[in-house]
């Protein structure tokens, strides 16, 4: 048996499929598309339009993102 492992077939949890935001190459990069629309609709829907910022690196954006998932899946 090989010892190789293909992390796209495989992943574990030490594949680099997830990395902390602080660790991406991009992360200093503006937020995408995506993220500002997903973040603009969370915003309004967790009650905190301040949420959203236009000016959002994708790192910054990524981790708003997460904390509004986790109030909304809290119901607060």
């Amino acid at each position: 048996m090989s010892d190789k492992t293909n992390p796209k077939t495989a992943p574990t949890p030490n594949s680099n499929a997830e990395k902390n935001p602080e660790e991406w190459v991009s992360g200093d990069d503006p937020m995408t598309g995506a993220q500002a629309s997903y973040l603009k609709t969370l915003s309004e829907e967790c009650g905190d339009p301040n949420a959203f910022d236009p000016g959002l690196t994708k790192a910054e954006a990524s981790k708003r993102i997460d904390a509004l998932k986790a109030k909304r899946e809290r119901g607060a």
